[in-house]
């Protein structure tokens, strides 16, 4: 174990457009931020400003996992339903729903200056209403 003094932060405001219900990779930007950070070693918080996305760490290979997910997560929480909030339109509670089920912030630790995740896991961003939207994510990195 080594001992340190002077712990680091860096922050950035990532912006993304969706399109609508889906799942948007977004790995390499966050790992970008990582390395832009200059941090070696410690952890990075990913945190969405929205009540009706979510972030995921999930399958990064078979594109039929996010589907299978998202279909899912439909069937959970069906728009069909009579909902006491309806003024933003029939996806919103349901897309408020589906935020609750899942994350609206993720950690993951750094080492040696990169993300610290699995060969197959990557970083998504869970559009959960019927249009897109542009959803601001602040990304914090901590370490030295």
């Amino acid at each position: 174990m080594t001992a340190t003094t002077g712990t680091q932060h860096y922050q950035r405001r990532l912006r993304m457009n969706t399109r609508g219900k889906s799942l948007t990779r977004f790995t390499s930007e966050v790992q970008a931020i990582v390395r832009e950070s200059g941090i070696h070693t410690g952890l990075c918080t990913i945190f969405i400003r929205h009540t009706s996305a979510s972030l995921i760490i999930q399958e990064n290979a078979d594109p039929d996992v996010l589907i299978d997910l998202e279909n899912y997560l439909s069937q959970l929480v069906p728009e069909d339903r009579r909902y006491i909030h309806s003024a933003e339109g029939p996806d919103d509670m349901p897309a408020h729903i589906r935020s609750v089920l899942t994350h609206t912030s993720e950690t993951i630790p750094v080492v040696e200056g990169r993300l610290a995740l699995g060969t197959w896991q990557g970083l998504y961003l869970w559009e959960h209403r019927s249009r897109g939207h542009a959803r601001e994510i602040v990304v914090h990195v901590t370490g030295y």
